[in-house]
């Protein structure tokens, strides 16, 4: 029966301690952001160890605002040091989901209209279906789909907006 004792009397059984030895090796650093429940973007050096992230510490080299200031440091907050959390997390969203209404409003224009920006301008100028679709937010229904799917209605989306309103009403996320 081995003990603790064991372990202390006996460097063969100390593996342990090799664990604690190399806890801090990693073997490369990528610089990333935190989109969840970020306004700030801010930069992170993420150390990464056989695929697995270890530990992340704020970047600090952003260029100076201004000579004559100090720099802004350290950015980063407490939601964005536990992010990495959520990659590991059994509840995280792995998969698109949309709210049933859009998606059979979606297959129904797809087979109506070749081209998806016009499926998607089908949807959004009919008055009773965007009504329809929006007021169905907040109550569930959600169903999982494919990505291409997701990818081709987000994309026919922000084209209708650009080709209706113009490039600078799009907005998406652009870390530092």
């Amino acid at each position: 029966m081995a003990t603790w004792i064991q372990d202390e009397i006996n460097p063969g059984k100390r593996g342990w301690e090799e664990f604690y030895r190399n806890r801090w090796q990693y073997d490369k650093t990528v610089r990333s952001t935190h989109g969840n429940n970020c306004t700030g973007g801010c930069s992170w050096m993420v150390h990464v160890k056989d695929g697995i992230i270890t530990w992340e510490l704020q970047a600090v080299d952003y260029p100076l605002l201004e000579p004559s200031l100090p720099p802004y440091e350290p950015r980063g907050c407490q939601r964005g040091i536990s992010a990495s959390w959520y990659v590991y997390s059994p509840v995280r969203i792995k998969y698109p989901y949309v709210r049933g209404t859009l998606i059979d409003a979606w297959k129904e224009a797809k087979a109506k209209h070749s081209d998806p920006v016009d499926a998607w301008a089908s949807i959004v100028e009919k008055p009773e279906l965007s009504k329809k679709i929006k007021w169905s937010r907040g109550k569930g229904g959600f169903r999982r789909f494919d990505w291409d799917t997701a990818a081709e209605i987000i994309t026919a989306a922000q084209i209708y907006t650009i080709k209706k309103y113009g490039p600078d009403r799009n907005i998406s996320f652009s870390p530092i």
